[in-house]
């Protein structure tokens, strides 16, 4: 699928959120869910370092504040934009929470399970199959991590 105008702005979105990360030591990736009418729901970074969880990815995280902003487990019509490809465990989440769409800027060859290593997304076994529109600003969200990786290798 073809990146539209307003997903460039949610992954621009993202990136802004993916920066509070850098405050706790945590991988700066950031994830932003907005419903149908393109309001914000929740916005999160990730916080494995800073809640000491490792499961705290900036999706699963936004995933739970907006179903608490909601009311309801199910995000049917929501699109989830995040700086990185999802990785099995959030993918999973992902579909597990119905999420109409899923937008993300870099991919992940190592562990990306939207397409690089897996496709958990896409799958034609499971019963939800959102849209993936992958690489919306990839070389920005690319070098966030690579200036956070550069500078832990350095250190």
């Amino acid at each position: 699928m073809l990146p539209t105008p307003a997903d460039d702005v949610l992954l621009g979105r993202a990136l802004e959120v993916a920066a509070g990360a850098l405050r706790t030591g945590d991988v700066p990736i950031g994830a932003v869910v907005v419903d149908a009418a393109g309001r914000e729901l929740a916005a999160a970074a990730n916080a494995r370092e800073a809640l000491g969880d490792p499961t705290a990815h900036a999706e699963i995280l936004a995933l739970r504040q907006a179903a608490r902003v909601r009311g309801e487990w199910r995000l049917e019509g929501c699109t989830l934009a995040v700086t990185v490809e999802p990785c099995t465990m959030c993918a999973g989440a992902l579909g597990l929470a119905r999420v109409g769409r899923v937008v993300f800027g870099a991919w992940e060859p190592k562990t990306g399970a939207a397409g690089s290593l897996w496709d958990v997304l896409r799958d034609r076994r499971l019963t939800h199959r959102p849209e993936v529109v992958g690489g919306v600003r990839a070389a920005e969200a690319a070098a966030l991590l690579e200036a956070f990786f550069a500078g832990h290798r350095g250190a």
